[in-house]
Order: structure tokens, then C-alpha cells, then sequence
């Protein structure tokens, strides 16, 4: 018969401790420690890696042809926000007008050439994001005082704006929207432009009678700025923060 000797017995409860604290270890900043003691390398994690924050992947339309604009009722080339500063000056046979047009394939079955810009999507409005930025002496978006769902998207390209932030962010309220499964579509009531270290931010703001809950499950951001599309989805379970969903 075998026997199981003393010191395997105790080796099991250590290992055990050991898969514990290595779990524990293994959790997030916003999950296992309190706020007085992050450091600035967890809020800097917060900022650029959570459910609040996700580096995205904007798809670049590229220019219409002289002709194009013609036949649309315009001349010479778009500028403003989302256009100027992107590098691409090609034509193709086919222009997508939105995001969702960029994923259609042309008449001849072929894809045009896709560019892509890197930029960073963040939920501002949510506690552990401006806690975070605190942390991290890292300075949000001066905006004009207003309660709602605040989304800003860092590193647009583009040369400094002159003008009032809520003018220049006017013409893209009708170019984003919150989606949920089974719900009407959400508008930023507000969009403002700002200048940032590495490109433009711009700050959406959508109404909170839009009453996101956890039962939403996941939340698209999606948004057209100028010749940049983005799509990005939110798990809303995952952005509880102390015992609460945080947006």
C-alpha cells in the first residue's frame, strides 16, 4: 500500500498559497489595490490598457478625385478636422464615404488600399480614469463643464486649430454614435476639438439618458473624423470599479 509521507502532505496546502498569491498578484491595479496605492506605472496602465482605454486602429479613407468633388457639388479638396494632416494623397477607383463602406468591396470584387493611423480611445468621465490621470499628473481635456458619457480619442492627426473647441467639434456630432444590441443608437449631444501633444483630441460627449447598464453587455464607439474612421467595442461588464459600473 502506499503511503503518502509528511512532507508531501504539507507541500500541497503551500502550493496552493502559492497559486493564490500569484492569482492576486495577477489582478489589475483597478482591481486589487485601493487608489491611495497606485503607482504611477498602474495609472499609467489605466490610461493606455483597461476596459477604459483601448489603442485603436483608425481606417484612412483616401482623397477624392477633382472630378469626384465635381460630381458631389464641391470644389478643391475637403480641409478641417480629420483631413488635414493625413498623409495620403492617392486616388483609387472607389471612395468609401464612411466607416462601414470601407469593409465593401469595389465593383471589380477588389478591396482598395487600407492606411491606418494608431490612436487611443478613453472613457474620461469614468472615476478610475481620472484618478488615474491624477496619478500620472497627466492633464485631461479642458472641457466645458457638462454631465454625460465623456469619450475622448487621442493622436488625430492635424495642425493647431484656431477657434473655439465646441466649433470646430460641431461638425462630427452627427458622425459618431454609441451602439448597443437592441437599442436605439446614442449621439454625443457635444463634440470638442483640442490640441494635444500628439495630435488633435477630441472629446464627445453623449447624454445620460442613455442609462448604459451592465445588461447592455458590450458598447460600440463608432465615429467618422473627415478621411478617419473608427469602430471600437467595450465590454461593460469588465468596467466595474469598486463595486460599480464606472463610465
Amino acid at each position: 500500500m502506499l503511503t503518502r509521507s509528511p512532507m508531501s502532505t504539507l507541500r500541497v496546502p503551500w502550493l496552493l498559497t502559492g497559486w493564490a498569491v500569484m492569482l492576486i498578484a495577477a489582478d489589475p491595479a483597478w482591481k486589487s489595490k485601493p487608489t491611495p496605492d497606485w503607482t504611477e506605472e498602474d495609472a499609467r496602465q489605466i490610461l493606455s490598457n483597461s476596459p477604459w482605454a483601448k489603442t485603436v486602429k483608425g481606417m484612412i479613407s483616401r482623397r477624392q478625385t477633382e472630378d469626384e468633388r465635381r460630381e458631389g457639388g464641391n470644389m478643391g479638396q475637403a480641409h478641417g478636422v480629420g483631413y488635414d494632416g493625413i498623409d495620403d494623397k492617392k486616388a483609387a477607383p472607389q471612395v468609401p464615404t464612411g466607416i462601414l463602406d470601407i469593409l465593401k468591396p469595389g465593383d471589380n470584387g477588389v478591396h482598395p488600399p487600407t492606411q491606418f493611423v494608431t490612436l487611443m480611445l478613453r472613457w474620461e468621465s469614468a472615476l478610475p480614469v481620472r484618478v488615474a490621470e491624477l496619478k500620472s499628473r497627466v492633464m485631461q481635456p479642458p472641457t466645458l463643464e457638462g454631465d454625460g458619457y465623456s469619450v475622448a480619442v487621442y493622436g488625430v492627426p492635424g495642425a493647431a486649430y484656431k477657434g473655439d473647441p465646441k466649433t470646430l467639434g460641431d461638425p462630427l456630432r452627427k458622425q459618431a454614435v454609441l451602439r448597443r444590441e437592441g437599442k436605439r443608437d446614442v449621439r454625443p449631444s457635444s463634440v470638442e476639438v483640442f490640441q494635444g501633444n500628439d495630435g488633435l483630441v477630441i472629446v464627445y460627449l453623449f447624454p445620460l439618458s442613455a442609462e448604459i447598464t451592465t445588461s447592455d453587455q458590450h458598447i460600440e464607439f463608432v465615429a467618422q473624423i473627415g478621411r478617419v474612421g473608427i469602430a471600437q467595442s467595450f465590454d461593460v461588464a469588465e468596467m466595474q470599479f469598486q463595486g460599480r459600473l464606472e463610465l
